[in-house]
């Protein structure tokens, strides 16, 4: 039962600017700093080297972190990240790899000033940790940063941040997830900031203090290390470029490249019309044994060069399905960097500046103390970051220039599976424990343009990898049976999301059972939606085969395929769960693909045909999502096709609910209308700011007086949105979840496409602001 715990809200770090620091700091901490005049002054050729230094910086702290590390989440899936701020922590530059964690790295800066400038003290040849998701630094207590203090001439000139997902930290759970906590004592335990290295040197105490928490030390002990190490390069490389162009020319550049960074962005938004766009995504239980779905809702607001991402009306916090206040922004994070600020160097310190978050306390993506956070990035983090992108891309999708950057869903959520058991292939049996990674390989959401990137990996993590299957095997005892593409799991739309990929997986090399941990989302709701009338991809699926000898199938010399092909007994994994996986028996996967874009009844129907030979969509979509008859050759069958694309029209039209009020619009010639999105199009025509159909021309609104189109809906059983709802909601949620869409009345193409619980808000009727 969660509580408050008086004394907690002293760990609450927020965003504070150098001016409101300064009041923490006392004067025996110098701090370098530099005029506006001396960062005006620095020219053009001089800015762009430096920029680019300190860039090489962190991706070489990166490469020494990799080359140092034994944990195959940083090695091979670059689960990790690392930043220079400036010397009060403001992100002056950030690593390619998790972009959720910039969110929460200047957090523990600020933090860190604010607590420790008098006792301990901060000083040349300090290193902090910290694991404490209240402080920041990292969004669970899995994130686990090393920070130091660099400074010059004995002045506090800038900081450095190592930071990467351990595999465990202790705790209930296995992998410190604890399916069934209901607060953060069940969790590994928060660690605020703690001098870890004193004087260059490693303190043993608060390393052994740290190593003994954990069910894997020796990885844990290690990880430390190279983080220290990764940390000594970042200071070492710093300290070069000071020397060779002097301390005050490369903290003029540090401050202005943030506030370049701010101005581009500023530049951009203020091109964008100002409206407010809202997106509502749900959490699939809250922890082992509930039913519910639990809600995240956003309205996102730009007016002039500044937005406001308010998410008031988000459900309260409950079981392990909550992140901070640090999550929510490195949601926010997820979402900007790359829809945003795609051409712009990640400043972060200066795109922050753009943007405030509004959320009631207590709320499962705004945690208070004690809840618990341990599905915190992977769960409301990430959801977080999946409705802040859908807002973005519908204002951007306004504009033909930004239009570009539009991109449905990705992959909507990571589908956790801890496994942890006794290794006997050696001399002595060993523990081990893993976090399977596969995962990466999910799906990104299409483009209004392009189809999104075929297991394309993880939008919060742009250089992210899978891991490669033979180290794998070697690593831990166990045989993948296989790891592919599936079919059907992309969204449909007239550009098809990407589709992701599925793990099968059999103990080998022990003869006990493994512990398992399942947790995961997007089962019984989509967490991946499309764009423009596309449809989401595929549900999530964790199953378990059980009364099944795998190992005797493979000794008889035949290599299974498919579930079907495995004989046994099918176990439903839930969201949140702990299990087993025996020898003989098999762990499935199957996580999400990107969302759809557009209407999938426009889409080339070559395009379909191409995808059917790949064998990224199936027979049955290719027909019944897609409207594409094929002949015996192979080839598109153009008549067929267009009556079977008719045929589905009018079947939209006879199931679909018209709206009343809609009955006497007329058909308007749209040409010259301004675009709002692939389907819909703006007349300003004598005082009226008219909405309608870009393919029919059928009149939805007038936004001068309407403040909702006037569209045909329809709710149906989920399996109504085609092959890729994998999963059946009624095994893990009592909510009534349906397939929604709403077309337009005049040609029935679909305007939104999603799987939903039956009262979901209707954000998509209504009409953000259309300037004239």
């Amino acid at each position: 039962m969660s509580m408050t715990i008086p004394g907690s809200e002293v760990y609450s770090s927020r965003p504070l600017t150098p001016e409101q620091l300064r009041q923490f700091i006392p004067d025996s901490l110098q701090m370098h700093s530099v005029t506006q005049e001396q960062i005006d002054s620095v020219d053009a050729l001089t800015y762009e080297v430096i920029r680019h230094r300190l860039w090489s910086v962190t991706e070489e702290m990166g490469e020494a972190l990799k080359r140092m590390s034994g944990s195959p989440i940083v090695t091979d899936a670059n689960d990790f990240d690392f930043a220079i701020g400036d010397e009060f922590g403001q992100e002056v530059q950030v690593g390619l790899y998790n972009t959720m964690l910039v969110g929460a790295v200047d957090l523990a800066v600020y933090w860190t000033l604010q607590h420790r400038a008098t006792n301990p003290g901060i000083a040349e040849g300090d290193m902090f940790l910290c694991n404490d998701p209240w402080v920041g630094g990292g969004l669970h207590q899995n994130d686990v940063i090393v920070y130091q203090p660099v400074f010059h001439d004995g002045k506090l000139f800038a900081w450095t941040s190592a930071i990467c997902h351990e595999p465990d930290l202790g705790g209930v759970g296995l992998g410190s997830f604890s399916p069934a906590a209901q607060d953060v004592f069940s969790e590994s335990l928060p660690t605020p900031p703690v001098k870890v290295v004193r004087g260059f040197e490693l303190q043993d105490d608060i390393a052994d203090l740290w190593t003994r928490r954990s069910r894997v030390p020796l990885l844990v002990g290690l990880d430390l290390r190279a983080k220290i190490g990764a940390n000594n390069v970042g200071r070492t490389r710093l300290l070069e470029v000071i020397e060779r162009y002097g301390a005050d020319t490369v903290k003029a550049v540090m401050k202005r490249m943030m506030a370049d960074a701010e101005s581009r962005l500023r530049s951009k938004l203020g091109e964008l019309p100002d409206g407010t766009w809202k997106a509502t995504g749900y959490q699939d239980q809250s922890h082992e044994g509930d039913r519910s779905l639990h809600k995240i809702t956003l309205a996102m607001s730009k007016t002039g060069d500044h937005l406001t991402f308010d998410f008031t009306g988000t459900d309260p916090q409950a079981g392990v399905i909550n992140c901070t206040y640090a999550g929510m922004r490195g949601g926010v994070m997820l979402a900007l960097l790359p829809i945003l600020a795609n051409d712009i160097p990640w400043s972060a310190g200066g795109l922050m500046r753009c943007f405030d978050l509004v959320a009631e306390e207590g709320t499962i993506n705004n945690a208070t103390f004690p809840a618990a956070v341990g599905r915190g990035p992977i769960g409301p983090a990430w959801l977080t970051g999946t409705l802040v992108a859908e807002c973005l891309s519908q204002m951007l999708d306004r504009s033909v220039d930004l239009g570009k950057s539009v991109q449905a869903a990705c992959c909507g959520t990571w589908d956790t599976a801890v496994i942890a058991g006794l290794d006997e292939r050696g001399e002595q049996p060993v523990p081990f424990l893993n976090i399977l990674m596969e995962p990466m390989a999910g799906g990104y959401g299409a483009r209004p343009s392009v189809d999104g990137m075929d297991t394309g990996g993880l939008f919060c993590i742009p250089m992210g990898r899978i891991p490669d299957t033979e180290m794998s095997e070697f690593l831990y005892p166990m045989l993948v049976l296989w790891r592919r593409e599936e079919v059907d799991s992309g969204g449909p739309g007239r550009q098809r999301g990407g589709v992701s990929a599925s793990l099968a997986m059999t103990p080998l090399g022990t003869s006990l059972p493994m512990g398992l941990v399942f947790a995961s989302a997007g089962k019984a709701v989509s967490q991946n939606n499309g764009l423009a009338g596309g449809y989401p991809g595929n549900t999530g699926l964790d199953v378990l085969v059980r009364d099944a000898d795998v190992l005797e199938t493979l000794r008889a010399g035949s290599m299974p395929v498919g579930l079907e092909e495995l004989g046994g007994r099918i176990e439903i994994g839930q969201c949140y769960a702990e299990s087993h996986v025996a020898p003989g028996e098999v762990l499935y996967m199957h996580w999400q693909g990107g969302g759809g874009y557009g209407d999938p009844l426009s889409r080339d129907p070559q395009a379909v045909v191409e995808d059917l030979a790949a064998g990224k969509v199936s027979a049955e979509s290719a027909r019944s999502t897609y409207g594409v008859r094929v002949d015996d050759a192979g080839a598109v069958d153009a008549e067929g096709t267009e009556t079977l694309r008719r045929s589905l029209r009018d079947d939209r039209r006879v199931r679909s609910v018209l709206d009343e009020s809609a009955e006497g619009y007329p058909v308007l010639d749209v040409t010259g209308g301004r675009r709002i999105d692939d389907n819909l199009v703006q007349l300003l025509r004598e005082g009226s700011n008219l909405v309608a159909c870009a393919h029919c021309g059928k009149l939805l609104a007038d936004a001068a007086r309407d403040d909702r189109l006037r569209l045909a809906a329809y709710d149906g059983a989920p399996s109504e949105a085609g092959p890729q709802v994998t999963s059946d909601h009624t095994h893990y949620v009592d909510d009534e979840v349906v397939f929604r869409q709403l077309c337009c009345p005049g040609c029935w193409t679909a305007l939104y496409s999603t799987i939903v619980p039956v009262d979901h808000p209707d954000h998509a009727r209504m009409i953000a602001t259309l300037a004239g």
